[in-house]
Order: structure tokens, then C-alpha cells, then sequence
């Protein structure tokens, strides 16, 4: 999931388009993006359009981000939503444990056995960066932590600009996903012609290990995918590792060396990540 596109739910004439995009995710928004007013016909909008052959049939990973859990708007939003064929809800503002695990009961109690989709908590407060190592490790359900910048930095007067802003709480974002095993995923830029600075700021995460970008217009896809798209030679080199691996395992050895460095199980895995992520 290098990209990640933001639909607006209230905007159903972009349905199809993104639908045909380069987007790896489609995430159709029923929160920010959607005035009080037309927050009743977003969801069914939003609803018959993920249930559509052509959505069912694109391959790409659909995802709902609907509104809040203590919001008058959350239970009828999944009560709109239940039962389709969703990969993720997203979950906004999320601030503890005890919420994760609320949605995640109403997730399971409206969706057959089997077919419940995964969760990713958006992360766009104080408290919920502090409690992320909680909030990771919540509910098997859940599946990733999402950075939301705007949120988390603008309120408080947090120059985005600046790299040791945007490391620090990316890197604390990122140990907090990795202690729960789930991913973390980078927030969207506000610049949508600004394809420097947006790169930049993948780039960052990227480094860090993030999985991919949300964008919040098409033009942004494309550099989302580049950033995060492995190089021939990092493909290269992972394949290599899962080889030498596989060789020195049937000899009984657990380290080996890989153009002249020494490599053991931390290694492999991330070239078994990488493998997989390259796959079509």
C-alpha cells in the first residue's frame, strides 16, 4: 500500500475515476470531507459504491475512514457499511485503548464471521501519539497506525518544515507500531502542488519504515509510489540475502555474509518485506 487516495464520500462523480487511478487504497472519507448536511448521503453513497461489482472486482484495498467513535455519526455510519466487502475502516482521533476495542466489538458485531475488516487508528493528538504503544497493541483487529500531521502539528504552532519535527514523531509513531507487529502508515500533505516538499516528507518516513503515503489528490499518487516503490537494486539485494539464507540454513548456520557484510535474522527479514512488497 505505497499510496493511499483520499475520495471524498460526499463527491460520488469521483467514485469511478479513482477507482481507475494508479491508487494502491482507495480510502472514500465520511469525516473531514463531508459537511453536517450531507453526512446521510455520503454513507449511502459511500456504501453502494464499495459493494459495486467494479469496486469488488479492482484489486485495489478499499478502505472507509468514518467519523469518530464518540460521534453522533459512527454508529450509523457502519450500520451503512455492514456487511461490505471492506479491507479497513479507519478509525479518526483515536486516543486510547478502550476506544480501539469499542470499535472494534461494533466491527465484529456487524460484519459475518470471516469477512470483518481490519482496522488502522489515525494518530492526529497528543494524547493518542502518548498512548500509541497502547492503542497498537489493542486488538488483534487492528492492523496499523496512521500519522495525521495536520492535527497533530498546526493547532500547537509545530513548524512542519522542519525534519527534526516531523523524526521525532515519526520515529515515535513507528517504535510504537513495531512493538504491536502492525504498520505504520504517513498522514497526508497539505501542498498539492508542492511535489518537493511531499516528496521529502515520504521520503523521511520511507526511511523510517513506514509503508506508504495518503495523498489527497491524484497528482500526488504517482510520487507517493515512486518514494515507496524498492529499487532493482534493492530488490536485487533482498533476493540475494533470502538465497544466501536458504544456503547457509541447510549447513546449520544462522549469520552469513552478503557483499561483505555480515548478515543474520534482523536482515532477512526486512529482505523478506521487501520481496513481498515488490510483488505485483
Amino acid at each position: 500500500m505505497r499510496s493511499k487516495l483520499f475520495v471524498p464520500g460526499g463527491r460520488p462523480e469521483l467514485f469511478a475515476k479513482a477507482l481507475a487511478g494508479p491508487a494502491d487504497a482507495l480510502s472514500f472519507d465520511l469525516e473531514d470531507s463531508v459537511p453536517e448536511s450531507g453526512k446521510a448521503r455520503a454513507r449511502e453513497d459511500v456504501a453502494a459504491f464499495v459493494r459495486s461489482p467494479e469496486a469488488v472486482a479492482s484489486g485495489k484495498l478499499l478502505i472507509v475512514r468514518v467519523n469518530a467513535r464518540d460521534s453522533a455519526h459512527f454508529e450509523h455510519d457502519l450500520a451503512a457499511l455492514a456487511g461490505a466487502p471492506l479491507d479497513i475502516v479507519n478509525l479518526p482521533k483515536v486516543e486510547s485503548a478502550e476506544q480501539v476495542r469499542a470499535a472494534s466489538k461494533r466491527l465484529r458485531a456487524m460484519w459475518p464471521q470471516g469477512a470483518v475488516p481490519d482496522l488502522l487508528a489515525n494518530i492526529e493528538t497528543p494524547r493518542g501519539l502518548r498512548e500509541s504503544a497502547a492503542i497498537a497493541g489493542a486488538d488483534e483487529i487492528l492492523v496499523g497506525l496512521q500519522l495525521g500531521l495536520g492535527d497533530l502539528f498546526e493547532p500547537f504552532g509545530i513548524d512542519r518544515s522542519k525534519r527534526e519535527n516531523l523524526h521525532a514523531v515519526m520515529f515515535a509513531l513507528r517504535m510504537a507500531a513495531a512493538e504491536a507487529g502492525v504498520f505504520a502508515y504517513d498522514g497526508a500533505f497539505a501542498g498539492i502542488d508542492d511535489e518537493a516538499g511531499f516528496r521529502a516528507e515520504a521520503a523521511l518516513s520511507r526511511s523510517l519504515g513506514f509503508l506508504g503515503k495518503s495523498c489527497i489528490h491524484p497528482r500526488q499518487v504517482e510520487w507517493a509510489n515512486e518514494v515507496f516503490r524498492a529499487s532493482e537494486a534493492e530488490i536485487a539485494h533482498a533476493r540475494k540475502v533470502v538465497e544466501a539464507a536458504q544456503a547457509a540454513h541447510a549447513q546449520g548456520r544462522g549469520a552469513f555474509v552478503v557483499d561483505g557484510r555480515m548478515v543474520d535474522a534482523p536482515y532477512l527479514k526486512r529482505a523478506e518485506a521487501t520481496l513481498r512488497a515488490a510483488r505485483p
